[in-house]
């Protein structure tokens, strides 16, 4: 894949507070990328460069081997599709998506092509003529779309478009913009703080923390190997047990006592070396539930607790169970007990267990 968008140790600050901390980021043509992270990390501030509404303090970012940081907005071939949509309320739909195009003074037959095109793309087309108010919270968000790709940009940015819209309206636009996406394919760069969007719209995804990037990644690699703590807890739910690697044994597995559980544990990494501070992250549904201790063989890590509270989400119920100074996450795929016939309530004494590659040693914040 080409570096087609490329922003080069791109550093941002607001008075004495640092947005946006030397950042470096690479996007290929025609990828779908999002930015990902809490409020206050420096996705937006990030967008905002690229888009030309803020001027960086110290980098480069380059499109198509251009720096263009000391373009203005309207000099770049980027549009920007804001959370609100911006639309203009005394235009219609039609009028909308032609702004853009009237403005640069396109030929006629040109802004009647490229309207009617790009109102067929978000099927809109019968909705032309009436004005935004008529229409739903994801109608408009389509014509905020349309009116931003009918100029041809070379990236289209993003920020937070489907924040306003409730649960299952939000979840219909994501399918939506990855149809838009793989027809029109310009580079898409999305913006959110919400993980599920970020990783059903993207091919990567780049974590950040207090202006920093944690770690670019597919949305699996970032979901099944991340590099650190926030990665881990930021991408889904994860547990965590800290200890020390007090003996390396066969074929690159190591056995960890671990702070506050009772019993060690024994996980697969050879990289590291005796008396190792580590910590071990293991995701809910990697945690398997039993009645009784479960036989000796894969499920190595077996450690027992009591059921502190239930929770039935139709697919898969949680579970959270204490063990020692542990509070523990499991996630099971049918409301059946898998061992014994019944489903465990609160006060249930239960034994957890997982499989040493099961786990993952993340980076703890000492080591950052």
């Amino acid at each position: 894949m080409d570096d087609f968008l490329v922003i080069d140790r791109i550093t941002k600050s607001f008075g004495t507070q640092r947005a946006v901390d030397d950042v470096t980021l690479t996007v290929g043509q025609g990828e779908a990328f999002s930015l990902l992270g809490p409020s206050g990390c420096g996705k937006t501030t990030l967008l905002r460069m690229i888009a030309g509404f803020e001027s960086p303090d110290r980098g480069r970012i380059l499109l198509g081997g251009q720096d263009i940081a000391a373009l203005p907005p309207e000099q770049r071939p980027v549009n920007t599709v804001f959370q609100n949509y911006a639309l203009f309320p005394h235009l219609s739909v039609w009028e909308n998506v032609a702004f853009g195009l009237r403005m640069s003074r396109r030929p006629k037959e040109e802004i009647r092509s490229g309207v009617d095109r790009m109102l067929e793309l978000v099927r809109l087309k019968e909705h032309a003529r009436k004005r935004p108010a008529q229409l739903s919270g994801g109608q408009r968000q389509r014509v905020a779309i349309a009116r931003a790709l009918v100029n041809r940009p070379q990236v289209l940015l993003l920020d937070e478009p489907l924040a306003a819209l409730d649960l299952k309206l939000r979840q219909h636009m994501l399918m939506e913009l990855n149809t838009i996406h793989e027809q029109v394919g310009t580079t898409f760069i999305y913006v959110t703080h919400d993980q599920g969007e970020a990783m059903s719209l993207s091919s990567r995804i780049a974590v950040m923390n207090a202006g920093r990037v944690e770690q670019v990644d597919s949305p699996e690699n970032l979901y099944e190997t991340p590099r650190s703590s926030f990665v881990a807890s930021f991408i889904g739910d994860a547990n965590f047990f800290n200890g020390v690697a007090v003996e390396l044994q066969h074929e690159g597995y190591v056995r960890v006592m671990v702070e506050g559980l009772g019993s060690p544990l024994v996980q697969s990494n050879g990289a590291v070396s005796s008396n190792r501070a580590m910590r071990i992250m293991v995701r809910p549904e990697k945690i398997s539930l039993t009645l009784s201790r479960p036989q000796s063989g894969e499920r190595v890590n077996a450690f027992p607790g009591v059921v502190e509270d239930v929770a039935y989400f139709g697919s898969h119920t949680r579970y959270r169970v204490r063990s020692g100074e542990h509070s523990v996450l499991a996630q099971m795929q049918r409301s059946r007990f898998s061992g014994g016939g019944i489903d465990p309530v609160r006060g249930t004494e239960v034994w957890m267990s997982f499989h040493p590659d099961e786990g993952r040693v993340v980076r703890l914040e000492a080591d950052a």
